[in-house]
């Protein structure tokens, strides 16, 4: 199997909205998935705010990834944020998304990042079991808390008396 790994350019905005939407039917979160091929162009192409990376076979995308730095307050360093990783059904168990995480891994490394994290759904159970075996351990002492929606429109009006 001939696998390469190669970054995103602008004229892969469907093929990224593609595998968004495939990710979302897996992860049985289809009605969530507002974006679209404008929005991601400007916000992958114009202003940088994440990256991707296709994982091909024989030039055939199979899987994708798309990260972002962050930053720690506590090691003074940015890390690897994995937003969204995939690999297509027929190519799972061949060694692409160990291939994948190889390759974050090695660029989390070459730009000096204290760490690679992620999050993933706790009913993955298939998923989390291949992350373990790479040898990422599950934050259990951390809640993920989220604002957004109507909540996030609310709160963002509180702030119009202090500004």
């Amino acid at each position: 199997m001939n696998f390469t790994v190669r970054h995103a350019v602008p004229d892969d905005t469907p093929l990224i909205l593609s595998f968004i939407r495939e990710l979302a039917e897996y992860e049985k979160l289809q009605d969530d998935v507002t974006a679209t091929e404008e929005i991601l162009r400007k916000s992958l192409f114009e202003e940088h705010q994440a990256e991707v990376i296709f994982g091909e076979v024989d030039g055939t995308p199979i899987s994708f990834a798309v990260y972002f730095f962050n930053f720690s307050t506590f090691s003074g360093k940015h890390g690897l944020y994995l937003e969204d990783f995939y690999v297509k059904p027929d190519y799972r168990g061949k060694g692409i998304g160990t291939r994948m995480f190889e390759y974050l891994a090695k660029l989390a490394l070459d730009k000096d990042c204290a760490s690679f994290r992620w999050w993933c759904l706790d009913r993955n159970k298939h998923s989390i079991a291949f992350y373990e075996k790479m040898g990422a351990q599950p934050m259990s002492d951390w809640t993920v808390h989220v604002i957004h929606g109507q909540a996030l429109r609310y709160l963002s009006s509180c702030a119009k008396e202090i500004l």
